[in-house]
């Protein structure tokens, strides 16, 4: 993790580490409140902005992405450098990565891009998951 932190240009901190280990450890798509109970576990103190401070210091160094759910905290992953989609079931809240759509799918090519270059399309499927489903 210190190697992705140094060729990313970010400073290397025990904050920095502990989220960044927080997010790979206890698995994709977690939230900053989980995100924060892990870290803090790590380093025995850290506060709630220092933890939303470097989530979005490694978003936009590429090193985690964040998906914002429509009426969802947003997520964290450290699944970066592809154009996957997202998977959320409606009552947990759990998400799953998805690979993209391949052939001629509706809506991902919009109607006029308004004379935008496009160069990602972010998808999200709601339904509920198998868990829900027999609980």
């Amino acid at each position: 993790m210190m190697d992705k932190l140094r060729s990313s240009g970010l400073r290397i901190t025990a904050a920095r580490l502990a989220v960044l280990s927080a997010i790979s450890e206890k698995g994709q798509h977690r939230d900053a409140e989980t995100i924060a109970v892990a870290a803090r576990e790590k380093l025995g103190s850290l506060s709630t902005q220092a933890v939303y401070d470097n989530l979005n210091a490694l978003a936009e160094a590429g090193l985690v992405r964040r998906i914002q759910p429509s009426g969802r905290a947003a997520l964290y992953e450290t699944r970066v450098g592809d154009n996957h989609h997202h998977l959320i079931c409606r009552i947990c809240g759990n998400a799953e990565d998805v690979d993209c759509a391949v052939g001629k799918m509706p809506c991902l090519e919009p109607v006029t891009n308004h004379g935008y270059m496009i160069d990602e399309a972010e998808v999200i499927y709601w339904g509920v998951c198998p868990h829900c489903q027999s609980g």
